[in-house]
């Protein structure tokens, strides 16, 4: 299987991403140009943190018109696998790809900092192979990042068991109070319908690595890995 990392004007995490992908965890890895229209064989597309088109409009909502954008959803109607972290997560949800919308945080103020998630779903690759009751350390640097649904919606989510990832405390408590940005239901992460298309704005590329003294977003790429064994697509 190969992983692709695609890179938009502006994206600054795509070395990080590409770096876990290829170095830590041993994928086929290759860049994917914004410009382009060629997924290059990428079985498996991320769509990496940053301020694509320097967030103008909103955050995602330039890049989803670029030509490889057209690709992307290409790839996910016919069942392909699509990522995205934090400004991806935005972009997918401009692009339609999953349901809701990131606005601006509660507080109105740009926030990088250590948080804690909760893994939840039990269908979606990123989560699947947690325990519910995990834990995870793991960064977030966004202006834009809660998650806003309207009731229905939050409800298909819950039902279907498509909520990835929760904030929470570091006991796992979940509670406004933990809830950095303000996001309906704590939600930090989701994934559409299919399970095959996921978004989250925590950055677990920033996490696994131990000379960043945090290896928790690394089990995220493991439960990745070992969801698509058990699929044996790997």
């Amino acid at each position: 299987m190969k992983f692709g990392v695609v890179v938009f004007p502006g994206s600054n995490s795509d070395r990080d991403l590409v770096y876990v992908l290829r170095e830590v965890m041993g994928f086929d890895t290759v860049e994917l140009w914004h410009g382009d229209r060629d997924l290059k064989g990428a079985d498996f597309v991320f769509l990496p943190g940053g301020f694509s088109y320097g967030d103008y409009l909103r955050s995602g909502a330039i890049a989803r018109f670029s030509p490889i954008m057209d690709a992307v959803a290409e790839h996910a109607k016919k069942g392909g696998y699509v990522m995205g972290i934090c400004n991806g997560f935005q972009i997918l949800c401009e692009a339609g790809l999953l349901p809701g919308v990131l606005l601006h945080n509660e507080s109105h103020k740009y926030i990088s900092k250590n948080v804690y998630i909760r893994p939840q779903s039990g269908a979606a690759l990123p989560s699947a192979e947690f325990k519910s009751s995990q834990v995870l350390s793991m960064p977030i640097a966004h202006a834009e990042g809660r998650y806003f649904a309207d009731a229905e919606t939050l409800k298909q989510l819950n039902d279907n068991d498509q909520v990835m990832f929760r904030y929470c405390s570091s006991n796992g408590t979940m509670d406004s109070e933990h809830n950095p940005n303000g996001s309906a239901e704590n939600i930090a992460g989701i994934c559409d319908a299919s399970y095959r298309v996921f978004g989250m704005m925590p950055h677990p590329e920033r996490a696994s690595d131990a000379r960043l003294h945090n290896t928790d977003g690394k089990l995220i790429f493991q439960s990745i890995l070992e969801g698509l064994e058990e699929l044996e697509l790997i």
